[in-house]
């Protein structure tokens, strides 16, 4: 895709706003639901910048992948868990938050060298265009075959932990089977029936 550079820069310019605002917005936000929603937000600001590197399979696998899949099963298992409990005062949080503070900013500094010694000029290699699918498939299957694998491994775990912390209160550290016998059957969480007619009357009322 080949656009103007007054164009280009427009557009790089409110992605990367939007990209800032929303990040801020998912570790400043009291509310965990809003994070999730502006980290989709990230990861498709972060899509836009691939459309504009005229890398649009690698935009729309980001689409997929992190917004379709990544961040749907965050937001599934912020819902799912649903536990109500007080707020409790962290004793000396300040150092926590301090030490949050140094990485953030070791990390900033380090990005900013890397970006401020490295040399964006265009090199001779050619793009690869409409090629370049043919030559990420073949690197996902050759070269990077092992970290693609274990991406895969990752996501399951992540599948399955939320499925575990959606269906478990907790898991006492004394508990060595379960009620009948089986050491892989945990004891389910107890939940609060309601019936049918109770919310019909309450609404009613």
């Amino acid at each position: 895709m080949s656009l103007a550079e007054g164009v280009q820069l427009v557009s790089f310019g409110l992605l990367a706003v939007f990209m800032v605002v929303s990040a801020l917005g998912v570790v400043l936000l009291e509310n965990i639901v809003y994070s999730a929603f502006l980290l989709g937000m990230v990861f498709v600001s972060m899509a836009g910048m691939y459309i504009l590197l005229n890398a649009g399979f690698v935009a729309a696998a980001q689409i997929l992948v992190y917004v379709g899949a990544v961040n749907v099963l965050i937001l599934f298992g912020i819902m799912l868990v649903n536990k109500q409990e007080d707020f409790v005062p962290v004793p000396r949080a300040w150092l926590g938050k301090g030490a949050t503070a140094a990485v953030c900013a070791g990390l900033f500094a380090l990005l900013g060298t890397t970006v401020l010694g490295t040399d964006w000029s265009l090199s001779s290699v050619m793009p690869a265009g409409d090629d370049a699918i043919v030559l990420i498939g073949k690197h996902f299957f050759s070269d990077f075959l092992l970290p693609f694998e274990l991406a895969s491994v990752l996501l399951l775990m992540a599948l399955v932990g939320a499925i575990i912390l959606a269906r478990r209160e907790y898991l006492p550290d004394d508990l060595v089977t379960g009620e009948d016998g089986d050491p892989l059957r945990l004891p389910e969480r107890p939940r609060e029936l309601v019936a049918a007619g109770d919310g019909d009357s309450s609404g009613a009322s």
